[in-house]
């Protein structure tokens, strides 16, 4: 039987099998063994520098960064003709995730890899590729990217930098300033967008070496501090012709589509983050001892290694569900064809929803993790003698770059609304639907037989509500609901907790059979624990913005409906998180 293909956003209005979802067991042997050696390489030579890293001794990046040429660490993404691998998008995940136990060495990996190769590869002319992609993918050179400027973040298109072609026509001249950039210290290629004649947004490939090219000193940041952040100041910067990258005018196609493929690799990285942070907390939480007892068996302690533990399984599994839905599409499209790179982007901005839901919640999983490990550590988390205090201070900048997780948010709904006005997803028949639904009382049982019924019922509970809410705020505001921010965030913490949930249920469900008892029984402890969560999340944001919408007998109709739609009967939670708890401390270490 044939895997069904689901479209990007249609997780809201359709279920999908679990057959069809990609999960972390089903790593093929190759995809295995690229992750563990990833896990070495972080192991025996970066993880026994990242203090000195911390101290900004740049060298010892560069020199991880040519030894990640030597493994081929860098050229996953890059053509094979030219000298890549061209990996699927699940090993470049798992590489991702690996990465992220380097500390601030996964930053410069990260915006290398990423935004700072990925413009050339996509964009560049076979002559450009011919000139820089071998420097890169070898690790010889570092690149860096360009966006980001003193008075425009989020407002990309507001950039104020300036190319002006010369008289001659042999090169443009660009000034300005670009703010926040990552590897900017040690990069020798800068992929810059500037306004030619002030008015078309374009890209170019700078070389350090370019007249006119100037790095500012290094940003004094609260955390990630072995990562170079610096400005870059264009100066009358001579930049030839045939480095402009891609079309005139057309740089924010290269900037928005990168930044996708940023939003889900920093998922997976923040998630490999959030395993070791929760690692270091079991740790400790076993050796700490108070009133002669290890603190691990406190209650007060024990609760948030559970809650953690179901917090990063969602997240994992919503990392690798994305992975799979991108390689899936990805596989449709036939290589050597003349529109390749622009068929394949394409496919990968069909899913940029789950993108961006994935940078945000995988990012605020790490956050919660990391505060919660400081707490398990007390005091002790308060000093840089323990890492649970660098692990604090880094992850803060995750939830601002590639994207603020507000405007990845504003995105979600964005995103999908535009899907569903250009006929690509039916959402207005199934809005129609779920109103339908909340006129009519229910009085179908749940088959407790079922793996994971009560879940699954939620789940499509969860569907109902955002299709709710939705249909409330199109028909209240029309095209004018893309201003209602307030409400625009409740509708994407809806479908946010939607992905997650149900990316934990299909993955737990596709698993169990094939897992010991006891294995089966800690899944159905992590996704009870996450489940429970999940439905308080839904339905909080669900009230917030009924409250934002409506107001009268509707308000109360809806309010009654947001109490039956989140609806999740958790009995026995206690107890899963006190054998979910056990488990990671007996094991002290994430368990799945």
């Amino acid at each position: 039987m044939d895997k069904k293909i689901r479209r990007g956003g249609e997780f809201l209005i359709a279920e999908s099998d679990c057959a069809d979802v990609f999960t972390p067991e089903d790593f093929s042997d190759e995809q295995r063994q690229i992750g563990e050696t990833t896990a070495q390489f972080i192991a025996t030579e970066i993880a026994p520098h990242i203090e000195e890293i911390d101290r900004q001794n740049f060298s010892l990046v560069v020199d991880g960064m040519k030894k990640c040429g030597e493994l081929g660490l860098l050229m996953m993404d890059a053509p094979e003709e030219l000298g890549g691998l061209d990996l699927d998008k699940v090993s470049s995940m798992l590489v991702g995730e690996k990465i992220a136990w380097g500390g601030s060495f996964s930053v410069a990996f990260a915006a290398h890899t990423g935004i700072g190769t990925l413009p050339l590869i996509y964009y560049g002319t076979a002559e450009q590729k011919k000139r820089y992609l071998d420097k890169l993918i070898s690790g010889e050179w570092c690149a860096a990217y360009c966006l980001t400027e003193p008075g425009s973040g989020s407002d990309a298109m507001g950039a104020q930098a300036t190319a002006t072609l010369a008289a001659d026509g042999s090169h443009y001249l660009l000034n300005g300033t670009k703010q926040f950039i990552t590897n900017g210290g040690f990069a020798e290629l800068f992929t810059v967008f500037a306004k030619i004649d002030k008015e078309h947004f374009t890209a170019f490939l700078v070389e350090r070496s370019f007249p006119g090219l100037i790095v500012g000193p290094e940003e004094k940041k609260m955390g990630i501090k072995g990562s170079s952040t610096t400005q870059v100041i264009l100066d009358n910067c001579r930049v030839p012709v045939d480095n402009l990258l891609g079309e005139k005018g057309r740089g924010h196609k290269i900037a928005f589509n990168v930044l996708n493929i940023g939003r889900f690799k920093l998922g997976a990285g923040v998630c490999g983050a959030s395993k070791m942070a929760l690692g270091e907390g079991i740790r400790y939480a076993t050796e700490r001892r108070q009133f002669n007892t290890p603190i691990c068996r406190f209650g007060a302690i024990s609760e948030k290694i559970a809650d953690l533990t179901a917090a990063i399984f969602a997240s994992e599994s919503l990392v690798y569900r994305l992975a799979g839905l991108l390689d899936d599409k990805l596989a449709t499209i036939p290589k050597g064809t003349e529109d390749y790179y622009e068929r394949y982007l394409r496919g990968i901005e069909e899913y940029a929803p789950e993108c961006a839901i994935s940078k945000v919640f995988c990012s605020e999983v790490l956050a919660r993790t990391v505060d919660e490990v400081v707490q398990i550590h007390g005091g002790y988390g308060f000093v840089s003698d323990y890492p649970a205090e660098r692990y604090y201070r880094d992850e803060r900048i995750n939830r601002i770059y590639e994207g603020t997780n507000e405007i990845n948010r504003l995105l979600i709904p964005g995103m999908i609304l535009r899907k569903a006005m250009k006929g690509e997803l039916p959402l207005q028949a199934e809005a129609t639907q779920a109103f339908e639904s909340l006129m009519t009382p229910s009085f179908s049982e749940l088959d407790k037989s079922l793996p994971f019924a009560a879940e699954k019922s939620l789940v499509k509970s969860l569907k109902t509500l955002f299709l709710l809410l939705a249909g409330v705020g199109v028909r209240k505001f029309q095209e004018k609901l893309a201003n209602e921010q307030e409400i625009l965030l409740t509708a994407a913490d809806l479908a946010i907790q939607i992905f997650a949930l149900e990316s934990a249920v299909l993955r737990a469900e596709k698993i169990t059979p094939k897992v010991s008892e006891n294995k089966g029984e800690l899944l159905a402890a992590a996704v009870r624990i996450f489940a429970f969560s999940a439905a308080e999340t839904a339905g909080t944001a669900a009230r917030k913005g009924a409250f934002y919408v409506e107001e009268g007998d509707t308000l109360t109709m809806l309010l009654s409906g947001i109490r039956r739609f989140s609806r999740y009967d958790a009995s026995g939670l206690l107890a899963a998180k006190r054998r979910l708890a056990a488990a990671a401390c007996e094991e002290e270490k994430y368990l799945f």
